[in-house]
């Protein structure tokens, strides 16, 4: 095993690399196994590189496992808005011999290997720089707290980057370890400043980071798990009714903590099953509710978000998609739901999906998504996914300001005037409150329990204005008119599509979710190189918002579909509404998300075979990864 000493670099040497890295972004990966600190590490690097001035996005991967397996929580950092979480690394941090094998290929030529000299001896390499730090020995001899390495590994990056002790002191001081009384809180202090004393005495010139923090004010560090827990809270969620289920947990547990604190409630459930029908009860009741979930979870709730449409209760649901089917990969990145979000019933079905884009989205979408459910008292799938929900980015605080609330239209008899108040039948009286009020606009005043006047019977029956059930044919063809008559609304309140790129452009990508981050950083490569592109990512992903996608469409060549699933969900829904318009589909589906250079490379040979003022392909045409 190679000593320490000897993999640190000199002077010179250290100096010669900083001018390598030299560019507008840094990744740095921290790997090892599940046990190992891997996600605090991470996390307190990312909270000290942001508390420094700099933009902040990260992707984790845990294992399945509670303990062992092999994980990693990647960092990229930059003076600029990041979009994607980085193809190549530019700093590994490897606890142990799996990560370094899982994880070495990652590294980018000119890099840098950081390792624990007790629990692994690398191969000597003219491709990156290596440093051999006895993190697991400093742990046990000096802090005498083993498990404390992950912390002298934090020091140790603090140190290598000149991001200052102190910043990291905070957070520790600031976090869970403070609850775990104070001698363990100064072993924890003492790692972080051993590691960072090892960098400092042994290494003659240390630099600091290539990328120059943009030192913007009033950020904050979320995840879009968090972003979506607090954009529900804005939009006057009251109750949430869950079952734990990755990677959509951290959204109970937010809300569990919060939620009480405005008068509102989380109620664990048994199961999915439950928790649907605890969120339509309590949203019958005049609650605003919701509940996340992921694949399998969605698919336990697809009879009761039936009732949803049919009875017409405001319901708002967060999926965060995850490789499936079955139980699949629990914590592996996919698109794979969009199917089972608009479809996933039995008859026809009234509903809305939105799919946000970015952690700032996932806030901004979720309240759309409340919005939209009260304003048409209908169910609302979020279709958020794995990269988003475990991903953090810093970013602006969201500004309150801006934030509209749609409630529900709800019913009230009115004594005075005319003695007749929205919902009842003129002739009739208050006795004969119309629930399902046939409406221009397909919507009809909603009774809240209790209200004098307004009771009526909400099933999943089909049933008549009055609330009544009923087989009459022409009753059902009235009422499913109705119900469907919402989604010309939806359409018309459509949240804004996201933009980027050149609209005059001829190369075109239609994406959506969490994909659209790769593609921008895509598109912008390509106009470095001189070539235009322009995406469109709808946030109303169904119904299809065909007055966005038209305008796009028109001047485009090619239309490229990339998204994470392998039938190409997006582009067959697509294909339904364009059966004339080529869509070339772009799919990868191993578990991990897209990266640029993929991208990259299928812009290159599409483009290089389209004819130059025609249509790309053959129709149907797929390039799978």
């Amino acid at each position: 095993m190679r000593p320490a000493s000897s993999a640190l670099l000199n002077q010179a040497d250290h100096g010669r690399w900083f001018r390598t890295v030299a560019r507008e972004d840094l990744v740095i990966r921290i790997a090892g196994e599940a046990g190992e600190g891997v996600l605090i590490t991470g996390q307190m690097v990312t909270q000290a590189t942001a508390r420094a001035g700099y933009y902040v996005l990260t992707d984790s991967v845990p294992p399945a496992e509670i303990k062992g397996g092999y994980s990693f929580y990647q960092i990229r950092l930059g003076e600029h808005r990041l979009r994607a979480r980085g193809d190549t690394v530019d700093v590994l941090l490897a606890f142990n011999q799996e990560a370094f094998d899982n994880s070495i290929e990652h590294l980018r030529s000119g890099g840098i290997l950081i390792f624990d000299s007790a629990e692994l001896s690398p191969p000597e390499s003219d491709r990156y720089r290596s440093y051999a730090v006895p993190l697991t020995d400093i742990a046990k001899n000096e802090v005498e707290l083993t498990l404390a390495k992950n912390m002298v590994a934090v020091g140790v990056v603090a140190g290598l980057f000149g991001l200052e002790a102190s910043h990291v002191h905070r957070l520790l001081r600031e976090s869970k370890l403070a609850k775990k009384g104070e001698d363990i809180l100064n072993k924890n202090l003492k790692a972080v400043d051993l590691g960072y004393k090892y960098v400092q005495e042994r290494v003659a010139e240390r630099g600091t980071l290539a990328v120059r923090p943009s030192k913007l004010e009033g950020r904050v560090v979320l995840s879009g798990n968090h972003a979506v827990a607090l954009g529900a809270l804005a939009a006057g969620c009251r109750r949430y009714a869950g079952y734990p289920i990755t990677p959509a947990t951290d959204i109970m547990e937010l809300l569990a903590d919060e939620l009480p604190r405005v008068g509102g409630a989380v109620i664990q459930a048994e199961d999915e099953i439950a928790a649907i029908g605890m969120v339509l009860g309590a949203s019958y009741a005049g609650q605003k509710s919701m509940t996340a979930t992921s694949g399998p979870g969605l698919s336990l709730m697809t009879e009761m978000l039936g009732l949803a449409s049919m009875a017409e209760i405001p319901t708002v649901v967060i999926d965060c998609q995850r490789a499936g089917p079955s139980t699949g990969m629990p914590t592996r990145h996919e698109q794979g739901d969009l199917n089972i979000a608009v479809y996933g019933a039995h008859g026809e079905v009234q509903r809305v999906v939105l799919a946000p884009t970015s952690v700032m989205d996932c806030f901004w979408t979720t309240v759309d998504a409340f919005n939209l459910a009260e304003e048409f008292q209908l169910p609302v799938i979020v279709l958020q996914d794995t990269v988003l929900a475990v991903r953090t980015e810093s970013i602006p605080k969201p500004d309150l300001s801006r934030v509209k609330i749609v409630n529900r239209r709800t019913f009230a008899y009115r004594e005075t005037g005319d003695g007749k108040g929205p919902g009842y039948d003129a002739a009739s009286g208050p006795e004969h409150y119309l629930r399902y009020e046939i409406t221009p606009d397909g919507v009809s005043p909603m009774a809240i329990p209790g209200t004098p006047g307004g009771a009526y019977v909400a099933t999943g029956l089909e049933h008549t204005q009055a609330a009544n059930t009923s087989s009459d044919a022409r009753n059902h063809s009235a009422m499913t008119e109705k119900r469907f008559k919402k989604l010309e609304g939806v359409l018309a309140r459509a949240p804004d599509a996201h933009e980027h790129g050149d609209p005059s452009a001829d190369i075109g990508f239609l994406t959506w979710g969490s994909t659209l981050g790769v593609v921008a950083e895509a598109i912008d490569r390509l106009a470095a190189q001189g070539i235009k592109a322009h995406a469109l990512a709808p946030r109303l992903v169904w119904p299809l918002p065909t007055q966005q996608i038209d305008p796009f469409l028109e001047n485009k060549r090619v239309v490229i579909v990339p998204e994470v699933n392998y039938t190409g969900q997006f582009a067959q829904l697509l294909k339904t509404h364009y059966p004339n318009v080529e869509f070339t589909r772009l799919n990868v589906y191993g578990g991990q998300p897209f990266s640029v250079a993929r991208v990259l490379e299928a812009v290159t040979s599409l483009t290089a075979s389209s004819p130059p003022n025609g249509a790309l392909g053959r129709k149907g045409a797929a390039v799978h990864a």
